[in-house]
């Protein structure tokens, strides 16, 4: 009798230790999560990541999702981190309206996703699931992604989770303080990536270089018309502003995370494992010198770096500190400057040498003198101080009045000084401030005495044979060095990584050449360079293409080649090598069995069908290319000799990003030196030099449809009936556009006569109402001014349309 007694309290006991412990990767509607339990929690089903409750603070709470492989829990996002939750009450749950609403103890929700089923029984087919990315996901059984957490991260990106035009990282305040901090990373008005400062006063950008005059030097590009980037598990982080990450650590880890930390760094850390357990290790950093980041020490200060103590903050003279635990606020002034008549004759200067202050001047006074300076920040009431230096490319000084005194820095090799506005009295009269006096030069100096004469035979012997080793020491070091640079050329450790990373193969330009016997068998020519038929060394037939003009540098084409490399569409020709040797650049595309659609349209072997699905292929295949890849691509020349067709007649749009891969630098935003593309199919806006943009391909794309059903190329001379019977020459899509007019004028119903247009080869065999639709589509696509041509995918939506009718 005691021992079942005792059996059955042991199993009331465990019974709740049991369900309380078990862990979900998911919740389903009218379940919640409460922050009474530290176990009511989601985990992953590979048990890497959790979501709950953490805690932020003494009884305050945030949602968040945390890894917990690492040895301390490193939180990877947050719902609500400026508006935490008290630690009794407050509950996540997935209501019955279809929204994941968080709740604090008195039931004011606090943070929702804007997510709403349309009826109760919509809201009974969602789930919330923890996914094995770190990904939050509110799932619908038919709908499916109705909400994710990768689309609102807080200042870290995981694998896979991309950063868009609409979301931005940003760092937390301090190392126990979640909340907002002041830096961001975001996609600027000119969707270049971009570091901010945004303190409670100013902001600033800070990375790229902002001294640079144009983004471009930093190696990226601007106007791009998307705005995404990417980090996958191998340490490789894309944007589409051209900026290319390889972690020193490349290669498949466990984990990896970008982010932004609360000193404004942007950082890429892998896991790795410790003697004691699992710990993350920086492979990469936006900002090498801290003292460069923008607010780093606040205003009124200045900061200085080396690799021995790191990177110190120091208020400038007359300045103290407002915050001893948080430099982010800066320094004050322990004087005063009225700004009267006579604040000329109780101010004074003080001289900072090697100090600089970034930005907020006044003016920019070139070739003046240092007491004109002084005069200009005297007589200027506003004025704190002036930065005063030397500049050879202007042959002067240059002198910068300052209105504020934010992103000062202490750097010896600066040849420059700042002069800080003081009072007259005291010790700031006629003073001069220098690195050693400032208390920042942190990097010892060591000496020794070199002095004196050696009498002893025996050392100077010694002395004899050590300077002897030496220079044979210094000859071999050399020569090693020499055959790692030659091997380097062979071996570039970036072409290793896109190699990597791209899953297509580098060629030498002899394997190429073996591949093609020579380059004898040409199966295709155009402005861009000239294609060759080959056999690869696994037996491949490949199109290989020697482009003409390639006349830009290995890494800047490697990173174009990788760009096109990653599109990846069924009506995109597949990319499988490239060669980059010298002076030769090289492309290996897969084989097109029926070659280009120009030569069928002259062969007439397209019935209405193929015809049809080229249309709708070709257009799907632009469509990626304008608007759902990440990397921006113009075609600037689409036509049929561009449009290749494989065994089963799917197209497939070729020489796409080829005016990128040969003159990217010709071309900044939408403006282009020179006329790309072939008569007959280019727009207008080439021949007025107007803005170019995707609608220069919508356009080339109106006029191929155009061909296909007429059977003409624009090219050649077109006839049509004028008044009076006089021929005059005409375009092909003009000469269209007047028949339909002609045709719809004399016909007695709505439909066209399209007859006297559609290509006589098809001998009357196709679809009318697909025809006309056809019809259509391409006048939209071919009109004369751009803003009224429909975007490739609006084109693609419209053709569906008719195959869903079908």
């Amino acid at each position: 009798m005691d021992i079942s007694i005792f059996f059955l309290l042991l199993t009331l006991i465990q019974t709740p230790l049991l369900s309380s412990s078990s862990k979900t990767s998911d919740i389903l509607r009218g379940s919640s999560l409460s922050v009474e339990n530290p176990s009511d929690k989601l985990v992953s089903l590979n048990e890497d990541f959790s979501a709950g409750f953490f805690p932020v603070g003494e009884n305050a709470f945030c949602f968040a999702i945390w890894l917990t492989r690492s040895s301390a829990p490193t939180v990877v996002w947050m719902a609500n981190r400026d508006d935490p939750v008290d630690g009794r009450g407050s509950q996540l749950s997935l209501s019955k309206d279809g929204k994941l609403r968080l709740t604090n103890s008195v039931g004011i929700t606090v943070w929702a996703t804007r997510t709403a089923a349309a009826t109760p029984l919509e809201s009974s087919k969602l789930q919330l699931q923890l996914q094995n990315t770190g990904n939050l996901v509110l799932n619908h059984s038919q709908s499916g992604v109705i909400w994710q957490s990768f689309d609102s991260p807080t200042d870290t990106l995981l694998p896979q989770q991309t950063l868009t035009r609409i979301s931005t990282l940003v760092s937390k305040s301090s190392k126990v303080d979640y909340s907002s901090g002041y830096y961001k990373l975001f996609f600027d008005n000119d969707n270049v990536l971009s570091l901010l400062y945004q303190g409670p006063v100013v902001s600033s950008l800070y990375w790229p270089e902002p001294w640079l005059s144009n983004p471009g030097l930093a190696g990226r590009s601007m106007y791009n018309s998307s705005r995404a980037a990417v980090l996958n598990e191998s340490g490789y982080f894309w944007s589409s502003d051209h900026l290319v990450i390889l972690a020193t650590d490349f290669g498949v880890k466990t984990h990896r995370r970008l982010t932004l930390d609360r000193d404004g760094n942007l950082r890429l850390y892998s896991l790795e494992a410790m003697n004691e357990g699992w710990d993350w290790v920086v492979t990469w950093q936006a900002v090498s010198d801290p003292c460069t980041i923008h607010g780093i020490c606040g205003p009124n200060s200045f900061c200085s770096y080396d690799h021995a103590s790191g990177r110190r903050c120091s208020c400038l003279q007359g300045f103290k500190i407002k915050d001893p635990t948080d430099w982010s606020f800066g320094c004050e002034a322990d004087f005063n400057l009225p700004c009267n008549q006579s604040h000329e004759k109780l101010s004074s200067f003080l001289q900072l040498s090697h100090v600089e202050f970034y930005g907020y001047d006044i003016e920019f006074q070139p070739n003046v003198t240092l007491q004109h300076c002084k005069n200009e920040c005297l007589t200027t009431c506003g004025c704190k101080g002036f930065q005063f230096k030397f500049s050879a490319a202007d042959g002067g000084y240059l002198c910068y009045p300052k209105y504020e005194l934010y992103n000062g820095q202490l750097t010896p090799n600066f040849e420059g000084d700042f002069y800080l506005k003081v009072p007259k009295a005291g010790f700031f009269y006629n003073q001069t401030l220098d690195a050693s006096e400032s208390r920042l030069n942190c990097i010892a100096e060591l000496s020794r005495q070199v002095g004196g004469t050696y009498e002893n035979k025996t050392v100077k012997l010694l002395l004899w044979f050590a300077t002897a080793v030496g220079g044979l020491e210094v000859i071999c070091i050399f020569l090693v060095f020499f055959s790692l640079f030659m091997s380097s050329k062979n071996s570039d450790p970036v072409a290793e990584g896109y190699l990597l990373m791209s899953r297509f193969k580098r060629f030498n330009f002899s394997e190429l050449k073996k591949a093609t016997r020579g380059f004898v068998e040409v199966i295709g020519r155009g402005g861009g360079g000239v294609v060759y038929k080959g056999i690869l060394p696994d037996k491949r037939v490949a199109a290989i293409k020697r482009l003409n003009e390639a006349n830009q540098g290995e890494a800047e084409f490697l990173a174009e080649v990788n760009t096109i490399g990653r599109l990846n569409h069924m009506n995109l020709i597949e990319i499988w090598g490239y060669c980059a040797e010298g002076k030769h650049r090289l492309l290996v595309y897969e084989y097109m069995e029926h070659g280009s659609l120009a030569e069928k349209l002259t062969s007439n072997e397209l019935d209405w069908k193929k015809r049809f699905d080229i249309a709708v292929g070709t257009a799907k295949g632009l469509a990626y290319l304008h608007e759902e890849c990440l990397e921006w691509v113009l075609h600037c020349d689409v036509k049929p000799h561009n449009i290749l067709l494989d065994s089963n007649y799917q197209p497939k749009v070729a020489d796409f990003g080829l005016s990128k891969l040969l003159n990217r630098g010709e071309h900044d935003h939408s403006s282009f030196s020179k006329m790309r593309g072939t008569r007959g199919y280019m727009a207008p806006e080439w021949v007025y030099n107007l803005p170019i943009t995707s609608k220069v391909d919508v356009y080339s794309y109106g006029i191929v449809v155009l061909e296909m059903v007429t059977g003409k190329s624009p090219t050649g001379t077109q006839h049509s009936s004028g008044g009076g019977g006089a021929k005059e020459h005409t375009r092909l899509n003009t000469q269209v556009r007047e028949k339909i007019m002609h045709a719809v004028g004399e016909a007695s119903r709505e439909s066209w006569n399209i007859e006297e247009i559609v290509d006589p080869s098809m001998g009357g065999r196709y679809d009318s109402a697909k025809m006309e639709l056809l019809l259509k589509v391409a006048l939209q696509c071919v009109a004369e001014d751009k803003n009224d041509r429909p975007t490739m995918t609006q084109v693609v939506e419209m053709l569906r349309c008719q195959e869903a009718v079908d």
